[in-house]
């Protein structure tokens, strides 16, 4: 384990890398937050400082980095959009991880996604691939986390699916919705990367929980779970991914990107691996049957207003 009691967290403002913070801070350490959003709410106060990430500016991005045992990067865009392109986000992780290696990070511990390759017709998983390898190659001691789906109190897609039962008398699944994905909670999440962060090797894991759902599974489930009564309707890929589209004009956001059905339908977000995480969806969304998908929880929004704090449930 690293001796540097300084550990370097990526948006620690935000969804997956607060719940690593938060695990951190009640481990003792000190936590440093590199982040996009400096005023954002700060949920832990004086107990993490923040620095923005001067990816423009590598030799700032290094003293930020200076001192710090281990860094834990969320860093990543969902999609593409005006203001943030998958191809920006691998060109700022490698200024990330050279200047990591700089500034003489011991050990990283990095967020991809399950089954990831350069040759991947889908750019998400060629740019996650992309990044393992330059990782893997710049010889820094690092741990690869491989989450599917991540759920929790500020998640989007188990939020909206929830959301839209709720609002509509139909909904419609891409395909026949056999093709299958494996939700990891968010604080599983950060308690392996923090356990990864303090260990020795290097290492990649397939960061899932416990269940294994089809999708068609798995809006049955949430929809008992909420006690809605709706139409699950099959349509073709395209249909539905159309349909979203006008959706999202309506509500102000990407609810679904044509790359992300292609992922889902193709088992992207499913793997051959035993379980890390140990909370079960169907557990934590019967905790929270009241609040979940009360409100659409927008990606853009997140993106568009750097004040406001993340929306829990």
């Amino acid at each position: 384990m690293p001796n540097a009691e300084l550990h370097v967290v990526t948006g620690a403002f935000g969804f997956s890398g607060k719940y690593i913070a938060g695990r951190l801070l009640d481990a003792g350490h000190k936590v440093r937050t590199l982040t996009n959003s400096l005023d954002r709410q700060n949920p832990f106060g004086d107990r993490v400082e923040a620095h923005p990430f001067h990816f423009d500016e590598p030799e700032k991005l290094v003293e930020s980095l200076r001192g710090a045992g281990v860094l834990y990067n969320t860093y990543w865009v969902r999609f593409n959009h005006a203001g943030f392109k998958h191809t920006a986000a691998v060109e700022n992780t490698l200024v990330l991880f050279d200047a990591a290696g700089r500034a003489g990070v011991e050990r990283i511990v990095h967020v991809s996604i399950t089954n990831p390759s350069e040759d991947s017709p889908l750019e998400y998983f060629r740019g996650k691939a992309r990044l393992e390898r330059a990782l893997i190659e710049s010889g820094i001691s690092h741990a690869i986390l491989r989450p599917a789906v991540l759920f929790g109190d500020e998640d989007i897609l188990i939020n909206n699916i929830a959301w839209s039962l709720r609002k509509f008398p139909v909904m419609m699944i891409f395909g026949d919705g056999q093709y299958r994905l494996q939700p990891i909670y968010v604080d599983d999440l950060a308690r392996l990367a923090v356990e990864q962060g303090c260990a020795t090797g290097n290492r990649i894991i397939d960061a899932i929980g416990p269940e294994t759902f089809t999708y068609r599974e798995l809006v049955k489930t949430i929809r008992r779970i909420i006690g809605r009564r709706r139409l699950l309707l099959g349509v073709p890929p395209r249909i539905g991914y159309l349909a979203s589209k006008f959706l999202g004009r309506l509500v102000g956001d990407v609810i679904v990107t044509w790359d992300e059905i292609r992922g889902l339908m193709a088992g992207s977000l499913c793997v051959d691996s035993p379980p890390a995480g140990e909370t079960r969806l169907t557990d934590w969304a019967a905790e929270h049957a009241d609040q979940l998908g009360r409100r659409y929880a927008s990606e853009l929004a997140r993106r568009r207003n750097r004040t406001q704090a993340y929306e829990k449930l």
